[in-house]
């Protein structure tokens, strides 16, 4: 089913859900002085409206649009208001069940829209705790190395080891033992590494954590994802909210390149086009009782798939169709308004999406212009003789092939050539 949540939210609603990103939240004040703010994301309305409504499992879909006080860069599809589409499973379920179920749609979704190779990151927010523990790195520390560490598909190790360091105030013999995990990518073999690591199986978290991915990775092969998925301990997620596995899909030619982005480069490269993963105790932040939901979920990044397909079809010079218009009713001569309307009349009563031209007496170039722009597939041409013998031509615009039909016999004609055009 899918659940619409308000635009608008209070701003304590908000605050304290999404780490050093909530300062890309927009605030609004409304005349009475009330605080609100317009929704982040699609994830912590609908935790709110769980807890609000008292409901203890439902598998819900949502696409809308949320905002974020970001610099936008059109090539690396940021923008300030764009859309998300959430899939999420709420309910107290046996483990790793409903985690695999995302990874697996979004599997599913890229091999749908063939945007070329990609690859989704796994990891574990336990095992990144642990991990962290294990190099010894404070516990208040924890959220600020994880929101570093984060960064790194978009900058170099340098970078955001100088930042640990002098912005988190992590000791650098620390960060230094950070740096050789996050190098780390495998997938069941890293899995069982990690598990005879002494300083890492010396922290429950990080077991635990690590046997979850196991139990994880075990049903993704057997949906046949497993070549799609790689463990990699430098995924992050800097949400706040996220507290066993996450995840992000990555197209293969269009992720994060820092040294392009030094360079000036602005070839499309959008990062993450989904991402996601659990989050157990949102909705107890919002129950009375603090009562919990477990849930688990993954956003699209509607507006970055969007982006990555106007550069391929740009660069295949592959024209992207805007209308589903099926047929384009022309007038070869004057005064024919009444006759395309009578056609358009019964193509729309046989369900053939069908347009013409709003002018009385169109210019019959204008109207072809019009056809092959558009990418409609037919055009219906009429004119007197046509009218006369009670005929149509039928044009296939994208060969200019031409033939004559009767006019009975024109609905069946048409939908004869669309399904073999499809």
């Amino acid at each position: 089913e899918t659940i619409d949540t308000p635009v608008f939210e209070l701003k304590e609603t908000l605050t304290g859900k999404y780490g050093e990103d909530s300062k890309l939240i927009y605030d609004l004040k409304d005349q009475g002085g009330e605080l609100l703010s317009l929704r982040y994301d699609l994830t912590v309305p609908f935790a709110r409206y769980l807890a609000m409504n008292k409901i203890q499992n439902v598998k819900r879909y949502h696409i809308a649009k949320v905002y974020r006080r970001d610099n936008p860069a059109m090539t690396r599809g940021r923008f300030r208001e764009f859309y998300q589409c959430d899939f999420d499973i709420a309910g107290q379920y046996d483990a790793m069940i409903p985690d695999a179920e995302c990874v697996k749609l979004v599997s599913e979704i890229l091999n749908q829209l063939d945007l070329g190779e990609y690859i989704i990151k796994i990891n574990h927010r336990k095992v990144l705790d642990g991990m962290f523990a294990a190099c010894g790195v404070p516990d208040d520390k924890f959220r600020g190395a994880c929101s570093a560490v984060d960064k790194l598909d978009k900058t170099f190790w340098d970078d955001v080891r100088a930042e640990m360091i002098q912005e988190k105030g992590i000791d650098p013999i620390a960060v230094d033992k950070i740096g050789k995990y996050v190098e780390l990518k495998g997938r069941t073999e890293l899995i069982d590494k990690l598990l005879e690591d002494e300083a890492m199986k010396a922290q429950k978290s990080a077991v635990e954590g690590l046997e979850d991915l196991r139990v994880l990775f075990k049903y993704l092969e057997l949906y046949g994802i497993t070549d799609k998925v790689v463990f990699d301990l430098s995924l992050a997620r800097g949400l706040d909210y996220y507290t066993g596995v996450i995840y992000e899909a990555i197209l293969q030619g269009f992720a994060h390149n820092p040294k392009a982005g030094a360079d000036g480069d602005e070839s499309v490269s959008v990062g993450s086009v989904a991402g996601g993963g659990r989050y157990d105790g949102l909705v107890g932040m919002f129950d009375s009782k603090g009562k919990k939901v477990p849930c688990v979920g993954v956003s699209i990044g509607v507006e970055r798939v969007f982006a990555i397909m106007e550069s391929r079809a740009l660069a295949s010079n592959t024209k992207t169709r805007t209308t589903e218009t099926e047929v384009y009713v022309v007038s070869a001569q004057k005064n024919l308004v009444e006759e395309r309307m009578k056609i358009c009349k019964e193509l729309w009563d046989a369900d053939i999406k069908t347009e013409q031209s709003y002018k009385r007496n169109p210019k019959a170039l204008d109207q072809f212009q019009y056809c092959e722009t558009n990418s409609i597939p037919i055009a219906i041409i009429i004119g007197g003789s046509e009218i006369e013998m009670g005929v149509v031509t039928l044009r296939i615009v994208g060969s200019r092939e031409e033939r004559t039909v009767q006019r009975e016999k024109m609905v069946e004609e048409i939908k004869s050539v669309l399904a073999n055009l499809n």
